[in-house]
């Protein structure tokens, strides 16, 4: 009876292991083990994620190369006692925030690495937004929020996910970093959502895309004071072709990269300098000429999503609540334009491109 108490245990055990990928180490695993063996849902979900990142933040910092990978340890804290060690590389990206932050934005790679979740077995770079400066995250929750407030129009939209990140600096022994950073969805897992595929022509102009498409575009990035952004050379935007449509001929459109927008109001954002703005509160209308049947109408949509603008920018506990009302304030601007006659509808005519 012993004998097959025993036997039994052992199997029990054996059963509740979870099946790991290539480089997984986990502490605690059986305490894990119901929660591996689900999908992650990486970008389904609000939490905030609990990462740890370690790798030579020294030589980064310093470099800042887009070209040389470096090797990191990425730790995922599942709770208080269990955590999985990945082996990834990483390396910096970006433009301007390449050269301007004293911490740069992050691509991560995955490729050499298997999961033991499917979902995350289809992602091989990520790009990670951080912080620009230590101690400075305002301007990181904004922009993160910018993305939420468009997922609320359309599932066309990057996705997000925050996260709270560890930086463990492998050069010197210091103490690691606490900091909130987000995840932006590969454009894989976006073209495959959405079942679309990546067009990377880069001549394509506005009149290549989708109208309602392109005109609930143009009207957020005019909302939130957003002129960092252009269809040709697909500057902050990508473009791909729908699969199911009835005009083929036309692309959709995704935009991204927010941090130059008067909603943001980063202290190193500028306007695009040909437009003759003063900064980037300023607002200017880049979206192709519509009637203005058409702009009412486009209009609508954004008046219809006014209240949950509000509770997400309100509902945000990390932003504080000066900058909450910050961020109401300048979009009540915007607002105010199509309660009084519609008078944003002739700055609209007034600044719109002839294609």
């Amino acid at each position: 009876m012993r004998r097959l108490i025993f036997i039994q245990i052992i199997l029990s055990v054996f059963i509740a292991v979870p099946a790991f990928g290539q480089n997984d180490t986990i502490v605690n695993p059986y305490a894990a083990s119901d929660t591996l063996l689900q999908d992650f849902g990486l970008f389904g979900k609000d939490d905030v994620l609990e990462l740890s990142l370690r790798f030579d933040i020294t030589h980064y910092t310093r470099n800042k190369s887009k070209d040389e990978y470096l090797d990191a340890l990425l730790t995922y804290h599942i709770n208080k006692n269990d955590s999985i060690n990945k082996e990834i590389k990483l390396k910096s990206r970006g433009e301007f925030r390449n050269k301007y932050c004293q911490f740069p934005p992050i691509s991560l790679n995955f490729k050499k690495t298997e999961f033991s979740k499917p979902d995350l077995n289809k992602i091989e770079t990520i790009k990670l937004v951080t912080h620009c400066e230590y101690g400075n995250e305002d301007y990181l929750f904004r922009e993160y929020l910018i993305y939420k407030l468009y997922n609320v129009l359309t599932e066309n939209s990057f996705r997000v996910r925050l996260i709270k990140i560890n930086y463990i600096n492998t050069y010197k022994k210091s103490k690691p970093i606490s900091s909130y950073a987000f995840l932006i969805e590969p454009l894989n897992l976006l073209s495959e959502r959405t079942n679309t595929t990546p067009v990377n022509m880069a001549n394509l102009n506005q009149k290549n895309i989708l109208p309602e498409m392109m005109n609930r575009v143009a009207i957020f990035n005019y909302m939130i004071g957003n002129t960092d952004w252009s269809v040709p050379g697909q500057h902050n935007c990508k473009i791909l072709t729908r699969k199911e449509t009835d005009r083929p001929e036309l692309g959709a459109i995704v935009p991204y990269d927010f941090d130059y927008s008067g909603l943001v109001n980063a202290y190193y954002a500028i306007p695009y300098e040909p437009l003759g703005l003063k900064n980037v509160r300023e607002r200017r209308y880049l979206g192709v000429c519509r009637s203005e049947e058409v702009f009412i109408n486009a209009l609508k949509e954004f008046t219809s999503k006014k209240e949950e603008f509000y509770r997400i920018i309100n509902e945000f506990p990390l932003v504080t609540a000066k900058s909450k009302k910050d961020m109401i304030s300048f979009l009540d601007t915007f607002y105010r334009g199509i309660d009084n006659h519609n008078s944003i509808v002739s700055d609209m005519h007034s600044e719109c491109k002839v294609f």
